[in-house]
């Protein structure tokens, strides 16, 4: 019995759905990057630069997760593990907006949950995306 990799990409996601999860990477981890340079200087405007960034941030996940939704309805998707990104993209954008909740804070009393809340919700951005973009998948040929 031989395995082998179908390059089918049977479940494959709709390009603008790629650019708005894609774009949520970036937004987080420099909403992450800015809370670790205000950590580090104390300058107010790291910490204005971390809020719009996680603003950004959720505005493109929440976009990301309407497609999301969309996709689940399509069986070939779910079957492919659609739930389980929807999962991880909807914990990104709670766990997100409770950032922004913290980021509402006045100036040092952000710190140090709201870097330890920036880096989580960075890193949960990057599983949505790995979750959300793989598309081929390993299949036995008898």
């Amino acid at each position: 019995m031989a395995v082998t990799v179908d390059y089918g990409y049977p479940a494959n996601i709709h390009p603008l759905h790629t650019v708005f999860l894609a774009s949520t990477i970036p937004l987080f981890l420099g909403a992450a990057l800015s809370d670790l340079a205000y950590s580090r200087t104390f300058e107010i405007q790291w910490l204005n630069f971390a809020d719009w960034l996680n603003a950004g941030g959720l505005v493109f996940a929440a976009v990301a997760l309407l497609f999301a939704i969309v996709g689940l309805a399509r069986p070939r998707r779910r079957r492919h593990g659609g739930a389980v990104y929807f999962l991880v993209l909807l914990v990104t954008w709670v766990v997100g907006f409770i950032n922004a909740l913290v980021h509402a804070k006045d100036a040092w009393a952000v710190m140090p949950t709201g870097l330890v809340l920036s880096v989580i919700v960075a890193i949960l951005a990057c599983a949505s995306a790995f979750l959300g973009m793989r598309t081929s998948h390993v299949r036995e040929i008898a």
